[in-house]
Protein backbone atom coordinates (compact mmCIF):
# COMPACT_ATOMS: atom_id res chain seq x y z
CA UNK A 1 0.00 0.00 0.00
CA UNK A 2 1.52 3.17 -0.85
CA UNK A 3 2.20 5.69 1.37
CA UNK A 4 1.32 9.31 1.08
CA UNK A 5 3.71 12.40 1.24
CA UNK A 6 3.21 15.94 0.68
CA UNK A 7 5.44 19.21 0.75
CA UNK A 8 4.40 22.32 -0.45
CA UNK A 9 1.04 23.16 -1.45
CA UNK A 10 -1.05 21.61 -3.18
CA UNK A 11 -5.12 21.99 -4.37
CA UNK A 12 -7.98 20.17 -1.87
CA UNK A 13 -8.35 18.04 -5.22
CA UNK A 14 -6.44 16.16 -7.48
CA UNK A 15 -6.83 17.27 -11.25
CA UNK A 16 -8.32 20.85 -10.51
CA UNK A 17 -7.64 24.12 -11.72
CA UNK A 18 -4.69 25.36 -9.11
CA UNK A 19 -3.31 28.65 -9.48
CA UNK A 20 -0.46 30.04 -7.96
CA UNK A 21 -0.54 33.22 -5.60
CA UNK A 22 -0.38 35.68 -8.34
CA UNK A 23 -2.97 33.94 -9.83
CA UNK A 24 -1.10 31.80 -12.75
CA UNK A 25 -1.42 28.47 -13.15
CA UNK A 26 0.32 25.52 -11.68
CA UNK A 27 1.19 23.15 -13.75
CA UNK A 28 0.30 19.31 -12.82
CA UNK A 29 2.08 15.88 -14.17
CA UNK A 30 1.60 13.02 -13.35
CA UNK A 31 4.94 11.37 -12.83
CA UNK A 32 5.38 7.26 -13.15
CA UNK A 33 7.97 4.62 -14.33
CA UNK A 34 5.49 2.00 -15.30
CA UNK A 35 2.34 4.13 -16.71
CA UNK A 36 -0.89 4.42 -15.28
CA UNK A 37 -0.22 0.81 -13.46
CA UNK A 38 1.77 1.25 -10.38
CA UNK A 39 2.72 3.99 -7.63
CA UNK A 40 3.22 7.79 -9.53
CA UNK A 41 3.80 11.04 -8.14
CA UNK A 42 1.37 13.91 -9.11
CA UNK A 43 3.96 17.69 -9.34
CA UNK A 44 2.87 20.55 -9.60
CA UNK A 45 5.33 22.92 -11.41
CA UNK A 46 5.83 26.53 -11.89
CA UNK A 47 6.41 26.51 -15.57
CA UNK A 48 5.56 23.77 -17.96
CA UNK A 49 7.60 20.33 -17.49
CA UNK A 50 7.19 19.81 -20.94
CA UNK A 51 9.59 23.06 -21.94
CA UNK A 52 12.88 21.69 -23.32
CA UNK A 53 15.35 24.98 -24.11
CA UNK A 54 17.70 22.16 -26.48
CA UNK A 55 18.38 18.75 -27.28
CA UNK A 56 22.04 18.49 -27.98
CA UNK A 57 23.38 14.90 -29.65
CA UNK A 58 23.00 11.83 -27.71
CA UNK A 59 25.87 10.41 -25.77
CA UNK A 60 26.26 6.55 -25.29
CA UNK A 61 27.13 5.89 -21.58
CA UNK A 62 26.98 1.86 -21.68
CA UNK A 63 29.84 0.70 -20.44
CA UNK A 64 32.15 -1.48 -22.73
CA UNK A 65 32.57 -5.17 -21.77
CA UNK A 66 36.42 -5.83 -21.69
CA UNK A 67 36.51 -9.46 -19.86
CA UNK A 68 33.50 -11.69 -20.74
CA UNK A 69 32.81 -14.40 -18.16
CA UNK A 70 35.51 -13.20 -16.35
CA UNK A 71 36.21 -15.53 -13.26
CA UNK A 72 39.42 -14.04 -11.79
CA UNK A 73 40.20 -13.02 -8.13
CA UNK A 74 40.47 -8.94 -8.89
CA UNK A 75 41.24 -5.85 -6.98
CA UNK A 76 40.49 -2.03 -7.83
CA UNK A 77 42.03 0.95 -6.42
CA UNK A 78 39.12 3.05 -6.20
CA UNK A 79 40.61 6.03 -5.02
CA UNK A 80 43.31 5.77 -7.81
CA UNK A 81 40.30 6.73 -10.48
CA UNK A 82 41.45 10.02 -12.55
CA UNK A 83 38.62 12.64 -11.61
CA UNK A 84 36.60 14.65 -13.98
CA UNK A 85 34.68 17.46 -13.67
CA UNK A 86 31.67 16.17 -15.69
CA UNK A 87 30.10 13.61 -13.07
CA UNK A 88 29.11 11.49 -16.02
CA UNK A 89 32.50 11.53 -17.79
CA UNK A 90 33.96 10.45 -14.47
CA UNK A 91 31.86 7.17 -13.80
CA UNK A 92 33.87 4.06 -14.41
CA UNK A 93 31.81 0.83 -14.44
CA UNK A 94 33.78 -1.99 -13.02
CA UNK A 95 30.93 -5.23 -13.11
CA UNK A 96 27.92 -5.73 -15.59
CA UNK A 97 24.93 -7.69 -15.81
CA UNK A 98 21.36 -7.49 -17.27
CA UNK A 99 19.95 -6.13 -13.98
CA UNK A 100 23.02 -3.98 -12.62
CA UNK A 101 26.04 -1.78 -12.86
CA UNK A 102 28.52 -0.97 -10.14
CA UNK A 103 31.06 1.63 -10.45
CA UNK A 104 32.74 4.16 -9.38
CA UNK A 105 32.58 8.21 -10.10
CA UNK A 106 34.88 11.03 -9.29
CA UNK A 107 33.68 14.32 -9.96
CA UNK A 108 35.19 17.36 -9.42
CA UNK A 109 32.95 20.14 -10.11
CA UNK A 110 29.11 20.58 -9.69
CA UNK A 111 27.30 20.08 -12.51
CA UNK A 112 25.52 23.29 -13.44
CA UNK A 113 25.21 23.07 -17.25
CA UNK A 114 23.03 20.36 -17.54
CA UNK A 115 20.11 18.25 -16.31
CA UNK A 116 20.69 14.37 -15.85
CA UNK A 117 17.72 12.00 -16.33
CA UNK A 118 18.25 8.14 -16.51
CA UNK A 119 15.51 6.95 -17.70
CA UNK A 120 16.31 3.30 -17.42
CA UNK A 121 17.48 2.77 -14.18
CA UNK A 122 17.32 3.50 -10.56
CA UNK A 123 20.79 4.92 -9.29
CA UNK A 124 22.24 4.06 -6.00
CA UNK A 125 25.43 6.23 -4.89
CA UNK A 126 27.16 5.56 -1.34
CA UNK A 127 29.12 8.76 -0.92
CA UNK A 128 33.16 7.80 -0.21
CA UNK A 129 34.33 11.27 -0.14
CA UNK A 130 33.35 14.59 -0.29
CA UNK A 131 29.82 16.55 0.12
CA UNK A 132 27.28 17.95 -1.60
CA UNK A 133 23.53 18.63 -2.65
CA UNK A 134 21.47 16.66 -4.88
CA UNK A 135 19.06 18.71 -6.91
CA UNK A 136 15.82 16.57 -8.03
CA UNK A 137 12.11 17.53 -9.18
CA UNK A 138 11.59 16.62 -5.62
CA UNK A 139 13.53 18.62 -3.86
CA UNK A 140 17.09 19.11 -2.72
CA UNK A 141 18.89 16.83 -0.61
CA UNK A 142 21.76 17.40 0.91
CA UNK A 143 24.95 14.75 1.36
CA UNK A 144 27.70 13.69 2.74
CA UNK A 145 30.44 11.19 3.78
CA UNK A 146 28.61 7.80 4.48
CA UNK A 147 25.31 9.00 2.84
CA UNK A 148 23.35 6.83 0.22
CA UNK A 149 21.74 8.19 -2.18
CA UNK A 150 18.48 6.45 -3.91
CA UNK A 151 17.78 8.14 -7.32
CA UNK A 152 14.97 6.81 -8.68
CA UNK A 153 14.80 6.09 -12.98
CA UNK A 154 12.92 9.50 -14.55
CA UNK A 155 13.96 11.25 -11.88
CA UNK A 156 15.51 14.59 -13.33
Amino acid sequence: MPVYQKAGFIPKKRHTVFRQPNGELYHEELFGTEGFSSTSSLLYHLNPPTVVKSIGEPVSYRPEIALEDNMKCLSFLGYDVEPSADYLDSRKVFFVNDDLQIGIACPSASMDDYFFKNSDSDEMLFIHKGSGRLKTMYGTIDFAYGDYLIIPRGTV
